[in-house]
Order: structure tokens, then C-alpha cells, then sequence
């Protein structure tokens, strides 16, 4: 008989054996892999571990929206660029244009700084001159660029931040 011959003589090997990993340890063992094979797990868990990254960098990034009123965003302006962050200011009266799918208006801080704001989309219904407002968006050029404002109440607004409103009733 031949060595090859003599090696495999007498072990039969059935169907998991066949695809088992035949290149033997040092005591001639045989090494399985097992069932369902390791490869197809890892590439799982890869998947799964980088959607869970991705939900958890999306949930920060959203809120980690920068919030600043009209006043030192105009003093940061060069710092803030062009990232997203939320902007305070009062509705400047005489200021609201209406356009086909967006507003133009101006907002003032406490301060006296005035900046202008172009509001694309839905205002809500509370939405006025002369009232304390929160927008969403980034600076563009000159201009303030919005996709989201948020309005309080006046008498909720008033009453739970007076030192804000009086601040603008005293502002130039």
C-alpha cells in the first residue's frame, strides 16, 4: 500500500467530515469548522456594529445643534461658517415679506444686533412680528438661512424667561 493509501486507510468520511478542515493538526486529528461557519458570524456582527455606529453619530450630531442668540452669532459669524445651529432673536416689526414657499424677515438680539433670515418651508401659526423666535439653519453670505422655526407661546415665553424679554423691549 502507498503512504497516501495508508493514511485515509480505514477512516470513511461522511457528509460534515468532507467539508471539515483536513489539514491535521500535529497528532493527525481532524479540524472542523463549526456548523454555520465563524466567517458569516463576524460579517454579521460587522454589520450590525456599524449600523449601531452610524444611528449613534446621526443622534449626536443632531444634538449637538449649536444654540446662540442673534447677538453672538453675529460676533461669531466667521467661526460658525457654514454649520448648522439654532438662532434666537425677536420677529424685527415691518420686516416679514412673504414669498411662494419662503419667508424673509429680520430677527434683533437683545443687544441690538439685526440679522436677516430667509425662512424656507412651513411658519407656525404663532409666528409674528415682534415675538421671541427660534430657527434652525446656517448662515449663507450675509443672510441667515432656515428650514425650522420654533415659536412659544408669548405669554409661556414671557413668563418663563422674562430677563430675554425684557432685554429686547429695552434693546434699541
Amino acid at each position: 500500500m502507498s503512504a497516501p493509501a495508508a493514511a485515509g486507510a480505514g477512516r470513511h468520511l461522511d457528509d460534515d467530515e468532507a467539508s471539515a478542515d483536513e489539514s491535521g493538526g500535529p497528532s493527525g486529528e481532524v479540524r472542523r469548522r463549526p456548523p454555520g461557519g465563524s466567517r458569516r458570524t463576524w460579517i454579521g456582527l460587522v454589520v450590525v456594529a456599524a449600523a449601531l455606529a452610524f444611528l449613534v453619530l446621526r443622534a449626536v450630531g443632531d444634538a449637538t445643534v449649536y444654540f446662540k442668540t442673534a447677538d453672538e452669532a453675529v460676533a461669531e459669524r466667521a467661526e460658525l461658517g457654514d454649520r448648522r445651529f439654532r438662532i434666537e432673536g425677536l420677529v424685527v416689526p415691518g420686516s416679514v415679506e412673504k414669498g411662494a414657499g419662503e419667508v424673509d424677515f429680520a430677527i434683533r438680539g437683545s443687544r441690538g444686533a439685526v440679522v436677516e433670515v430667509i425662512h424656507q418651508g412651513n411658519v407656525p401659526e404663532l409666528f409674528q412680528p415682534d415675538i421671541p423666535v427660534v430657527m434652525e439653519g446656517r448662515f449663507s453670505g450675509e443672510r441667515f438661512v432656515s428650514d425650522r422655526i420654533l415659536v412659544k407661546h408669548t405669554s409661556e415665553y414671557r413668563a418663563e424667561n422674562p430677563e430675554r424679554v425684557e432685554d429686547y423691549q429695552s434693546a434699541p
